[in-house]
């Protein structure tokens, strides 16, 4: 990706050049800068907000109790890893805070949650005297988890809506009902791809 980007913006600058427009792009580059740090700082705000919310959540026990609740998905969605496994716990705590829009705040649970998952891969290794795999290894719980973590259903797109109102939307919240939907359908066909996988390689 970074060599992506960094190869169309060094098209664009010597286009630019190239057709005398070197003006139109420093005052695009200076504005877009502008903007940038104005939306990262509008941005750090919410994200300061939910990831605090989520602690006080965490504190209160009300996470411990939705990720019991969480349980029979968790099982559904992944019925290798052991019902004592650290990493339902995160698992649980990265798709509540997807389904509740936090995307960022649900970040740090999906990094925990696949530290554990490669962690678990490995005794299962070590346990049927398999040799290790190389890193950068995903496993199927792994892969299973990055697929169901992009499509994320969403019940209320906390970052979206505060994009839309940080760029003037006359009504931000518009985006609810459509996220709904969309990212409900997108999840039905991730967890159905899932399975199928699953099922396809199954000893």
């Amino acid at each position: 990706m970074n060599y992506l980007w960094g190869g169309m913006m060094l098209l664009g600058i010597v286009y630019g050049a190239c057709t005398g427009h070197m003006q139109e792009i420093t005052d695009a580059v200076i504005s877009s800068s502008r903007e940038a740090v104005s939306l990262c700082i509008s941005m750090s705000g919410v994200l300061a907000l939910w990831c605090g919310l989520m602690e006080i959540a965490r504190d209160t026990g009300l996470i411990d109790r939705l990720s019991a609740a969480m349980s029979p998905v968790i099982t559904f969605l992944f019925p290798s890893i052991p019902k004592n496994h650290p990493s339902r716990e995160y698992l649980s705590t990265n798709i509540i805070a997807n389904i509740l829009g936090l995307g960022w705040a649900a970040t740090p649970a999906g990094l925990k949650a696949m530290e554990s998952l490669s962690e678990l891969e490995e005794e299962r290794r070590r346990g049927k005297g398999i040799k290790a795999q190389p890193k950068g290894f995903a496993s199927n719980e792994m892969c299973t988890f990055l697929i169901i973590n992009i499509s994320s259903l969403q019940l209320i797109p906390i970052n979206i809506i505060a994009y839309r109102s940080q760029y003037g939307s006359l009504n931000p919240t518009a985006i609810v009902g459509p996220g709904i939907v969309e990212t409900a359908l997108s999840t039905a066909v991730a967890v159905i791809f899932c399975k199928c996988i699953d099922r396809t390689h199954a000893p």
